[in-house]
């Protein structure tokens, strides 16, 4: 089997199967988050969520769930198994699948019903650790990320990004790279290195904490001296109706403004605290329903599609 062909299957494996089941797939969003340990291992987290919006598509679900167990997860395990010899071929060293589970729930939310399928598994072997913790070359066809589609690449504490190729999107609680895109082979390619201790002498790193400590304090003294005005009132509790009207707001003016808008243009379209709006951002996100992008020093609020 040609190496393209060979590593397109990790990454499509979650969706082939979840759309055997015949559920509706006009509409859906799929999350791959890769958690590397510091020995070379990872977990694996394939997130499928799709709308529920007909009886059909309900029922379609529900059949896939019954057969999840005894049907998908063991064609799911039978073939990461294979993904992860013929990645060992290529990268020269032992890989193995474990502790693969599965499960299929539905969600609801103020913005619809959800049909979410997960599956998760370990992968031994899955990075080079020599010194430095190097990823990439097991995936040596290259990745496919279909639109709306993510993949989020995480690794341990104490350790930092030396090289990232191509460069993420965000980068947040790891590395994310949104689709659409194709990464050629190899890629991604990332270089971990242990973050080495601070050279700078203690004693000095704590009057320099000292002098913003209290540069800090007679800042905000003076401020609230000469602006007593200016700070914002804290926003009433909401009730879960007016928390769900504000979200539709939100995705109704996202719609509106071609999918995507700055957090601040929110702000001062609905009119509404910061606060408020940003709890309502959080749901939303919590929820699938729109991604938060760092741009500069705001936030870009595109709506999933």
């Amino acid at each position: 089997m040609r190496p393209e062909i060979r590593n397109a299957v990790l990454v499509l494996a979650i969706l082939l199967f979840v759309l055997s089941s015949g559920a509706a797939a006009q509409e859906y969003a799929t999350t791959y988050t890769i958690t590397v340990r510091e020995d070379g291992s990872a977990l694996w987290q394939m997130e499928y969520r799709t709308p529920l919006t007909t009886e059909s598509d309900i029922a379609a679900f529900e059949n896939y769930t019954r057969d999840l167990p005894s049907v998908y997860l063991p064609q799911v395990r039978t073939l990461m198994e294979y993904s992860a010899a013929q990645a060992s071929v290529v990268a020269s060293r032992p890989m193995a699948i474990s502790n693969l589970t599965g499960s299929a729930v539905v969600q609801t939310s103020p913005t619809g019903r959800y049909g979410v399928v997960i599956y998760s598994f370990s992968w031994s072997g899955f990075a080079k650790p020599d010194g430095t913790i190097a990823i990439g070359d097991a995936f040596a066809g290259g990745l496919y990320l279909a639109k709306d589609n993510t993949l989020i690449l995480r690794y341990p504490y104490g350790w930092s990004v030396t090289r990232s190729e191509p460069a993420p999107d965000q980068q947040r609680d790891g590395l994310v790279w949104y689709g659409l895109r194709s990464f050629p082979p190899g890629e991604p390619r990332v270089t971990l290195e242990r973050t080495p201790f601070p050279i700078i002498p203690v004693i000095v790193i704590l009057m320099f904490v000292s002098f913003a400590g209290a540069a800090v304090m007679l800042y905000r003294r003076q401020k609230n001296r000469e602006l007593p005005d200016e700070a914002e009132d804290p926003a009433p509790p909401l009730s879960e109706e007016e928390t769900a009207g504000i979200e539709e707001r939100i995705i109704r003016l996202l719609e509106a403004s071609g999918g995507e808008q700055h957090q601040s243009e929110i702000v001062k379209a609905l009119g509404l605290p910061k606060s408020t709006v940003s709890t309502a951002l959080n749901t939303l996100h919590r929820n699938g329903v729109v991604q938060k992008v760092k741009k500069g020093r705001e936030n870009l609020i595109r709506l999933v599609r």
